[in-house]
Formats: structure tokens, sequence, C-alpha cells
């Protein structure tokens, strides 16, 4: 399967370097990406079954959102602002609303009881680090739409808040991963499906597969969506946060149908995590060696929608079970937003 999915990936360097149709060009090198970042969620898995599912989570957060990171950094590269924006938009809203709503729907919906129960820690560790970047995002929003002095001055405001978000990630993340209460279930990953030194290799070619197949999707994008009447930003936010994040929306799922709650939970958490006080910081800052700069201000529904995503998640996850139309209603939360983009 996973030699097949980088066979994928080599056909959609062959349509790009051949002139072949945008279109044809842009839909299989999209179904790569979901493809190669599955291979890297179930390579991820295997190295890090030894760890327990702290580290799992991480590990497969970290080298699960390489896809995105390619994507918003080429797309930076070629000017694209707005697809950068919302790539990383999407990628935050898929793993908040859908992949989590369908982890917890399908996991409480195997329960006798009807709820899916998993530890308190993480959920409302990642409700804090959401909320505060969404607390960054929201008053950037607001000084950019006022005219206040701030407004000239957004990049730096954005620079300066991506490095207190990357400060308070990584003092949460060292003593997530240091906490025994974090990895005293170690026996939940420790299914081993692949051989370790396999699992390496096809982590190492996945990486490099990510970032060339990334750079032939944003090259194919400009005249695909063109030609298929979709916008830049359902793209962003839709398709490429759905493919960029095939690791979460099946590794996720599975888990939870398996009865590994902690463990499904991890995966996303860390994921949403991830992105908001991690990926989106990193990539502020990286922008500031490109002539477009990426920063914290979003459009005002987008700002609203994080702030109720956050308190949604927080709402439902919080208490340390969810019943399975908690999941649905995150489902229906992004099946609403994913709507108002498509007519945007």
């Amino acid at each position: 399967m996973s030699a097949g999915i980088l066979a994928l990936a080599v056909v959609g360097g062959i349509l790009h370097f051949s002139g072949a149709s945008a279109v044809a060009t842009f839909v299989v090198n999209g179904i790569a990406l979901a493809g190669v970042a599955w291979t890297i969620g179930v390579a991820t898995e295997a190295v890090g079954a030894r760890y327990g599912p702290a580290v799992t989570g991480a590990l497969q957060s970290t080298l699960g959102n390489l896809p995105e990171l390619f994507i918003v950094l080429f797309a930076l590269s070629a000017g694209e602002l707005v697809v950068a924006q919302f790539s990383i938009l999407g990628s935050l809203f898929a793993n908040a609303l859908l992949v989590l709503g369908l982890a917890l729907a399908v996991g409480a919906s195997k329960e006798r009881s009807g709820l899916m129960r998993f530890g308190k820690r993480l959920p409302n560790d990642t409700a804090t680090l959401l909320l505060l970047a969404v607390f960054i995002i929201s008053l950037l929003g607001v000084s950019d739409r006022a005219g206040t002095s701030e407004r000239s001055h957004v990049v730096t405001i954005s620079a300066v808040g991506a490095v207190l978000l990357l400060v308070v990630y990584g003092v949460w993340l060292w003593t997530y991963l240091r906490d025994e209460t974090t990895r005293g279930v170690a026996e939940e990953a420790g299914e081993q499906v692949l051989p370790f030194r396999l699992a390496l290799f096809l982590l190492a070619a996945s990486g490099v597969a990510a970032a060339f197949v990334s750079d032939w999707f944003v090259h194919s994008l400009d005249p695909a969506v063109a030609k298929l009447g979709i916008s830049k930003a359902f793209t962003g936010l839709v398709i490429v946060g759905v493919a960029g994040n095939a690791v979460e929306n099946v590794v996720a799922v599975q888990l939870a149908a398996k009865g590994k709650h902690d463990l499904a939970i991890s995966v996303v958490k860390n994921s949403v995590a991830q992105i908001a006080c991690f990926l989106w910081p990193v990539l502020v800052l990286v922008s500031l060696v490109f002539a477009t700069h990426l920063t914290f201000v979003v459009p005002a529904l987008y700002a609203g929608a994080l702030v109720l995503t956050a308190l949604a998640v927080w709402q439902i996850t919080g208490d340390g079970e969810a019943a399975p139309f908690e999941g649905f209603a995150l489902v229906a939360l992004y099946a609403v937003l994913a709507t108002i983009v498509w007519f945007e």
C-alpha cells in the first residue's frame, strides 16, 4: 500500500513535468498528498509504539503536519497568501471539528454506555493552547480593521506573538511528555504494524515525497481552480485541510473504534495544539524571509469561527467523556463552515 502511494507521487511528478492538464495534476497530487500523510501516520505509529500514547501522538502530529508545512512554504514563496492562510485554518478546523467529531462519534457508539471516556488532561491543555492562539488572532484582527496604530505593525506584532506561542507550547510539551500519567499506558500503542527500520525508511521517503508533491500541487493550483470554478479559500480550507490531515482522519477514527480512546484523543488533540501554537507561529517567523508575510490576521468570519471552535472543543471534551451526538455536532459545525466557504 505504501509503495503504491509513493508510486502515485511519482505519477504526480510526471504529470507536472510533462505539462499535462492542470486539473489532472492538481487532483493526482491532491490524492498523493493524502496518501503521503497516511503513510507518515502508519510509519510514525510503528516508530512511536514503544514510547506510549503521549510521545506517539506528539510524533504523529509533528510528522503528519509535514504536508501542510510544505504547502504553506511553497504557497508563500509563490505569493499565494490566501492559499497559505486558508491551508493552516483548514488544518485547524479539519482536526478540531471534523476529525475529532468523527473519532468521538465512532468511539462513543462502540461503547455499551454510549459514552467515550478519556483522560481530561490533554483536552483541557489543548483548549488552553487553542484559546491562547485565538486570543492573539482576535486582537490582531480587531486592530487591523479598526485602523489603529497597531495596523502598521501587524507583521512585528505577529512575530512577537509567534515567539510567545512557541515558548508556551514548548513549556507545555516538555511537561506533558515527562508526565508519568501520560506515559503510563504505553501498551495501548504497542501494536507494531511495521518493522522499526522499515518504518524509519518510510518516514524518510514520505518526508521527501511530501516536499515534492506539495510543490507540484501548489504550482497546479491556480489554473486548476480556475477551470474547476472553485475558490482558493475553499481549496485551502477544505481540500488541503482534509487531504493534509489524512493521518488524523484515518488513524484517530480507527483507534477510537478499537477502544483506544486516550491514544485517539492524543493524535487529534496534539495536532490541534501543534498547528495553533507551533506550526502557525513557525511559519509566521519563516515567512519573514519571503516577500509575502504570513500573519495572524484572518478574515473576521474565520476569527469568529476559531473562537467558537475553541469553545465547542472545550465544552465537549473538557469533562473527559463524549456521547455520539456531541461528535456529530462537531462534524455538523465543520459542514456548515465548509458550505459557507463554498459560496464565498
